[in-house]
C-alpha cells in the first residue's frame, strides 16, 4: 500500500513539475486526463500481469472512452511519466517507457504492422516526444532524446540526440541535460538551413553574372 501511494505521488509530481498551468495537486487528480489515464493504466497493467487479460482490456477501453488516450495494458511505463493534454496518444502493447518521459498530444508509440513479438518502441529515460510525433516499430530511443513535433521515427536513436522530420533524422547531438527539456518545437532544421545557403549562393552568383554582363556591354 505504501508503494501505491508513493507511485501516486510520483505521478502527480511529474505533472506539477512540467505543466506551468497547474495550480494544485487536487486539480491534477480531478482534471488532468493524462494523469487519470496513467493511474488507470497502472491498474490495468497489474491485471494484465496476473493473466486477467479481458479485465485489463476493459479497464483500458474505459480509459480511452473517458480520456481519448489509448494505452494497451501490456505497455510498461516507468515513474515520472507525463502526458500533456493527451488526446490522441496511442501506446502499443509491447512498448516500454523509461523514467521521466513526456508525451504530448497525438504522439504514437506504435507498430509497423509486420512485426511479431516485440513490435513497439522502447523509450529510455528523460525522453520527450512532441505533439503528433510517431515512433514506430521495435526500435530503441536512447536516454534524453528529444523528438520534434510531427516527426516520424522509424530507426533507433542514440542517447542525447534531437530528431526532426519525416522520416526522422538526427539534427543535434548534445550533452546530457541536467533537467528535462520540454521544447519540442524550436528545433534546428539542417535541410532548411542548407536550402537557405543555396539560395544565398545562387543570388550571389546571379549578381556576379549580371555584373560581368554589364561590364562586357560597357566595353
Amino acid at each position: 500500500m505504501l508503494a501505491y501511494f508513493r507511485q501516486m505521488k510520483e505521478d502527480i509530481d511529474a505533472v506539477m513539475e512540467r505543466d506551468p498551468a497547474v495550480r494544485s495537486r487536487l486539480e491534477v487528480v480531478m482534471c488532468y486526463p493524462g494523469y487519470r489515464a496513467l493511474r488507470r493504466h497502472r491498474r490495468a497493467h497489474r491485471a494484465y500481469l496476473r493473466g486477467h487479460f479481458l479485465l485489463a482490456r476493459v479497464i483500458s477501453a474505459g480509459t480511452y472512452r473517458r480520456t481519448g488516450i489509448d494505452i494497451h495494458p501490456g505497455a510498461k511505463i516507468g515513474k515520472g511519466f507525463f502526458i500533456d493534454h493527451g488526446s490522441g496518444v496511442v501506446i502499443g502493447e509491447t512498448a516500454e517507457i523509461g523514467d521521466h518521459v513526456t508525451l504530448y498530444q497525438g504522439a504514437t508509440l506504435g507498430g509497423t504492422g509486420k512485426d511479431t513479438g516485440k513490435r513497439h518502441p522502447t523509450l529510455g529515460n528523460g525522453v520527450t516526444v512532441g505533439a503528433g510525433a510517431k515512433v514506430l516499430g521495435p526500435i530503441t530511443i536512447g536516454d534524453h532524446v528529444k523528438i520534434g513535433a510531427g516527426a516520424i521515427v522509424l530507426k533507433p536513436v542514440p542517447d542525447n540526440c534531437t530528431v526532426v522530420g519525416n522520416p526522422g533524422r538526427i539534427v543535434r547531438r548534445r550533452k546530457p541535460a541536467p533537467e528535462i527539456d520540454l521544447d519540442h518545437v524550436d528545433l534546428p532544421d539542417p535541410v532548411l538551413d542548407e536550402l537557405k545557403q543555396l539560395d544565398e549562393r545562387m543570388e550571389q552568383l546571379e549578381k556576379t553574372e549580371q555584373k560581368q554582363e554589364d561590364e562586357h556591354a560597357g566595353i
